[in-house]
C-alpha cells in the first residue's frame, strides 16, 4: 500500500541483527514474559481506575438507573456475541503473516458492525414491553441509553486491525499505551459527569469517548491504513478457525451473561444491579489474571504448538503461576467481603454480600480453566471449549430457575458455581491427553496454594475475632496484610519442602524484566 510500510515490514526491521530468532524457545519466553508484564500493568492499573468509578457511581446513583445501563450492555453484548466472526483469534493463532488478510477481516467487521447498530435501534423500542421490567418513568431514558450505546460498535469497527499485531508479535507495551489513553478517557469524563450532573449519562458518555480515543489512537500507533476490501477465499479461510471460537463466544456468554438476563427477566432491573455488582467485585481480580495470562500466552503457545514437550512445560508453569495467584485472591474476598462492602458502599449494596461470598469461589475454578481454553485454542482445537460451553449450559438450565426462586439472586450465584465444578474435571482430562501429562502433576500445582489459602484464612478470622472485630479502613488493611503475609510464608516453606518451584518461576521472569530495562 502507498503512504505506508506493511505490517510485515514493520516487525522484520524491528528484529535486529545479532538477536535470537523467533523460533528460539529462549527469546519467546523472554517475549511472553516482558508482554505478560505490560499486561498485567495495563489491567491492573485500569481496574483500579473502573473500581473508583464504580464506588463513586454506586454510592451516587440509584440502583434502577445502574440497572438500566446494564440492560443497555446485556443487549450489546448479546448482538455482539451472536454474531462474533472469530477472525482476530484466527489472525492471532494462525502461523504465517495474516497481511493479506486484514482489509477482509476489517470489511467484515465493519459491516457487521452496520447491522448491529441497526438491530439494537430497532430492538431499542421495545423497552416498554413488561418483560424488559423497565418503570413506565424510566422507558424513555431505557430506549435513548441503548440506542446511543449503539455508536460504540460503529467506533469499535472503524479502528485500526493492524494493531492485531501488538497481540501476534507479543508487543504488548504498545498495546499497554494504546489502552491506557482510552481507558484514561473513558474513566475521566465518566467521573467527571457524574460529579457535575449526578445522572446514568455519566457512564454512556464515557464509554464512547473511551472508544473514540481508542479509534484514533490505533491509527497513531501503527501504520496500516484498512481498506474496503473483500476477498472471500480469505475470509472463508479465517471461518474455518473462526467459527470454533463464535461457537464457544457465544455458549461462553450464555454461560457467563445468560444468568444476567435471567436475573433481570425474573427479578427486575434493581436486581439486576445487585447481581451484576457482585459480580464484578468477586469476579474481576481472579478472572483478570485469567485474562492477562490467556491474552499473552495464546499467541506463544500457538507458536510452539507441535513441539509437546514444550507446550507441556510452558503449560505447567503457566498453570502454577495462575493458581498462585488467583486461589488467595479468591480466599481474601470470600472472608473480607463484609467488611469491603460496609466501607465502601453504602446499606443498599449489603444484599450482596453472600452472593460475593459464593461467586468468588466460581471465579477461582473459572481462572485456573482459562489455561486449558488457551491450550485448546492454541493448538488449533478451539471445539473442545465449545463442547464443554454446550454441556455447562444445559446444567446451568436446569438448575437455575428452581435455585433463584427458592434463594434470589443469592441462589443464581449457587447455581452457576455448581455448574462450573461439576464440569471442569472433563476439560481438565481433555487438557492432559493434549500435553500428555499426569493428574498428579496438576494436582500438587494446585493442592499447595490451596494449603496455603486456607492457613492464611484461619490467622484472619483468628485475628478478626481477637484483635480487629471493629470493621475500620485501618483493620480491613492490616487483616489484607496479615492474610498476604501468611500465605507468602507458607508458600515460600511449601517451596522448599515440596520443590514447589514458584521462587524459581518468579526469579526468571523478574531477571527477564530486569535485563528488559537495562538494555533499553
Amino acid at each position: 500500500m502507498k503512504g505506508h510500510g506493511s505490517p510485515t515490514s514493520v516487525h522484520k526491521q524491528a528484529n535486529k541483527p545479532g538477536a535470537p530468532p523467533d523460533k528460539s524457545g529462549k527469546n519467546l519466553f523472554h517475549r511472553t514474559v516482558r508482554g505478560g508484564f505490560w499486561v498485567f500493568a495495563l489491567r491492573i492499573f485500569t481496574q483500579i481506575l473502573s473500581f473508583v468509578r464504580y464506588i463513586i457511581l454506586a454510592n451516587i446513583l440509584a440502583l434502577a438507573d445502574i440497572g438500566l445501563l446494564g440492560v443497555g450492555m446485556l443487549m450489546m453484548q448479546a448482538l455482539n456475541t451472536f454474531s462474533q466472526t472469530g477472525f482476530q483469534a484466527a489472525l492471532i493463532q494462525k502461523k504465517d503473516d495474516v497481511q493479506a488478510h486484514l482489509d477482509t477481516a476489517w470489511t467484515i467487521g465493519l459491516f457487521r458492525a452496520v447491522i448491529l447498530y441497526a438491530v439494537l435501534y430497532w430492538a431499542a423500542s421495545f423497552a416498554e414491553l413488561p418483560i424488559f421490567k423497565v418503570p413506565p418513568e424510566k422507558v424513555f431514558l431505557a430506549i435513548s441509553i441503548i440506542r446511543v450505546l449503539g455508536i460504540s460498535f460503529l467506533l469499535t469497527a472503524l479502528s485500526n486491525i493492524g494493531i492485531i499485531y501488538f497481540q501476534k508479535e507479543l508487543e504488548f507495551n504498545r498495546q499497554f499505551a494504546l489502552q491506557i489513553i482510552a481507558n484514561l478517557s473513558n474513566v475521566a469524563v465518566t467521573i467527571f459527569v457524574v460529579l457535575v450532573y449526578r445522572t446514568v449519562w455519566a457512564l454512556v458518555i464515557g464509554k464512547l469517548a473511551g472508544e473514540l480515543a481508542r479509534l484514533l489512537l490505533s491509527y497513531v500507533f501503527h501504520p496500516h491504513r484498512p481498506r474496503i476490501r473483500l476477498d472471500f477465499d480469505k475470509a472463508r479461510e479465517l471461518w474455518r478457525f473462526g467459527k470454533w471460537i463464535s461457537g464457544g463466544s457465544i455458549i461462553g456468554f450464555i454461560m457467563t451473561q445468560g444468568d444476567d438476563f435471567f436475573v433481570w427477566g425474573y427479578l427486575g432491573i434493581s436486581a439486576l444491579a445487585l447481581y451484576q455488582m457482585a459480580y464484578k467485585l468477586s469476579n474481576t481480580p481472579t478472572t483478570e489474571i485469567a485474562h492477562v495470562i490467556s491474552q499473552v500466552t495464546f499467541p506463544a503457545l500457538s507458536k510452539i504448538q507441535d513441539d509437546i514437550p514444550r507446550l507441556k512445560n510452558a503449560y505447567l508453569k503457566i498453570l502454577q503461576i495462575s493458581a498462585f495467584l488467583s486461589v488467595p485472591l479468591s480466599g481474601l474476598i470470600i472472608i473480607l467481603t463484609p467488611d469491603f462492602v460496609m466501607l465502601f458502599l453504602n446499606e443498599k449494596w449489603e444484599p450482596i454480600i453472600p452472593v460475593m461470598q459464593i461467586l468468588a469461589l466460581r471465579s477461582l475454578i473459572v481462572s485456573t480453566g482459562a489455561t486449558r481454553g488457551t491450550l485448546f485454542r492454541a493448538v488449533g482445537k478451539p471445539g473442545i471449549t465449545t463442547k464443554l460451553q454446550v454441556l455447562r449450559l444445559t446444567l446451568l438450565a436446569i438448575l437455575i430457575y428452581p435455585m433463584t426462586s427458592a434463594w434470589g439472586i443469592k441462589g443464581t450465584a449457587v447455581a452457576i458455581t455448581l455448574v462450573i465444578a461439576m464440569v471442569d474435571p472433563f476439560g481438565i482430562y481433555l487438557g492432559l491427553k493434549i500435553i500428555h501429562c499426569r493428574a498428579g502433576e496438576i494436582l500438587k500445582l494446585i493442592a499447595l496454594p490451596v494449603a496455603a489459602t486456607g492457613a492464611m484464612l484461619g490467622l484472619i478470622y483468628l485475628f478478626k475475632r481477637s484483635f480487629f472485630y471493629e470493621t475500620t479502613y485501618v483493620n480491613l488493611f492490616i487483616l489484607a496484610a496479615i492474610g498476604i503475609g501468611t500465605y507468602i510464608t507458607v508458600i515460600y516453606a511449601c517451596d522448599r519442602i515440596f520443590d514447589y518451584r514458584i521462587k524459581k518461576i518468579i526469579q526468571e521472569q523478574l531477571a527477564v524484566l530486569v535485563q528488559q530495562k537495562n538494555t533499553n
